[in-house]
């Protein structure tokens, strides 16, 4: 049975979108990044994609707006378990750290860079409990959010348990638009997201 809630943030102000699992936060996302660049909107950042084998779900990966990918997790493998390394879990999931920080860094790094002055969204999906395991992450979010450089479409969960520090902080900033998503409102919210990010645009060119 899947659970179903989620948010997205932007910057100038951010948008940030609240999820649950199932209800298609990335699709949305992905839409959204279509129809922004459609306007010419240029669109950097990365994406969290399900993986499955037939028909199960087997792990997460990150995809970069350039079509980059590369593991977040997996389910556990018990014979690479026994190696004595490091392992940090999520459910059955084995988080990919070296993986993830390799691939999705580099992509703060450059968020700063000169472009021309054509208007960016930096995309962020997700921040949550895998993503959270790396310190060098939480670091590139809070200094994301804290620039002009760009406007920021994120997501983040909708609390369920122990709340995730990043996660409420970026819910409580006075910077961050928060939307609740949900498998009814997820193909009517598009425009309000796309306004909104649209709006955001303008404090930023």
């Amino acid at each position: 049975m899947c659970s179903s809630r989620w948010s997205c943030f932007g910057g100038g102000v951010d948008v940030q979108l609240l999820w649950s699992l199932c209800v298609g936060k990335t699709t949305l996302v992905q839409k959204a990044c279509e129809a922004l660049v459609l306007s010419g909107v240029r669109v950097e950042g990365f994406c969290t994609e399900e993986v499955r084998e037939g028909g199960r779900r087997v792990g997460f990966d990150v995809v970069t707006m350039t079509g980059e990918r590369g593991h977040l997790s997996r389910i556990r493998d018990d014979a690479a378990a026994s190696c004595g390394r490091r392992e940090y879990m999520v459910g059955q999931y084995a988080v990919d750290l070296p993986s993830f920080e390799g691939l999705a860094l580099p992509l703060f790094r450059n968020v700063g860079a000169v472009d021309g002055g054509s208007r960016k969204v930096f995309v962020v999906d997700e921040i949550g409990k895998m993503e959270l395991f790396s310190q060098s992450f939480i670091r590139a979010v809070r200094q994301t959010l804290d620039s002009s450089a760009c406007t920021i479409l994120g997501t983040i969960p909708i609390p369920k348990g122990k709340p995730l520090g990043l996660a409420e902080e970026v819910r409580s900033r006075r910077d961050v638009k928060v939307f609740a998503v949900s498998k009814e409102n997820r193909n009517a919210i598009l425009q309000d997201i796309l306004a909104t990010l649209q709006e955001c645009l303008k404090h930023t060119t």
